[in-house]
């Protein structure tokens, strides 16, 4: 059972990662785990057993890679704006979002262990970054949001539909929402526009390719 405090997630987090540059965003540093990873080799019951829920914040998803390049190749998008990152992991979007100018970002994600690398591979990108484990979709969108990310949210029907039926209340009153996604089955390409597409490196330990045909998606 690893130990569940935050110095016990972050010592976690440490010993299963290192520092690495995703290879569609060059200019951001995360902590990530290696494609040899023993942690990504264990059954979803080991995992459990340790105490574990599945390290989603050891990799930087193609989602995620393509909606950060997105955001540092046109800042204006965020400049200036308060964001939330929803399921953040790594915090590869939320990072991106306040390299480009964001005024403030809250990273959401109900894994505490992604606390721990939010906070890391923000302090190593020198931006800051809250954080909040609450479930969002328990709640309506925050009232305050002016954009709403969301990297790889589809890869799973039940979580997709009610994610994605958020971000349309969150849309119906007015915040921006731009999702990532790279062509996962329950994305939903009817009703959005595709605002860029990008070939993005990957891993076939984790993917079906070694590189994801990726796009960025906005809510008309």
């Amino acid at each position: 059972m690893i130990e569940p405090t935050p110095q016990g997630r972050r010592d976690f987090v440490l010993a299963n990662t290192r520092p690495q540059r995703p290879p569609h965003t060059p200019e951001l540093e995360l902590c990530l785990a290696d494609e040899i990873t023993p942690i990504w080799r264990l059954t979803e019951e080991a995992l459990e057993e340790m105490g574990l829920p599945p390290p989603f914040w050891a990799f930087a998803w193609a989602g995620g890679q393509a909606l950060a390049r997105y955001l540092l190749d046109h800042p204006q998008v965020v400049a200036g704006k308060r964001v939330v990152d929803f399921a953040t992991g790594s915090g590869i979007v939320a990072i991106a979002a306040m390299k480009a100018g964001a005024a403030r970002v809250l990273a959401a994600d109900i894994d505490l262990y992604c606390e721990a690398a939010v906070e890391m591979n923000a302090a190593a990108n020198r931006v800051c970054v809250d954080f909040t484990d609450q479930n969002l979709l328990d709640q309506p969108p925050p009232a305050w949001a002016e954009i709403i990310l969301a990297g790889d949210i589809c890869y799973e029907k039940p979580l997709a539909e009610r994610v994605l039926a958020w971000l349309a209340v969150a849309r119906a009153a007015g915040a921006t929402v731009l999702i990532g996604d790279p062509g996962r089955s329950y994305f939903p390409r009817e009703g959005l526009t595709k605002l860029a597409e990008y070939q993005v490196p990957t891993t076939r330990e984790l993917e079906d390719m070694e590189v994801k045909k990726t796009a960025v998606w906005a809510m008309p």
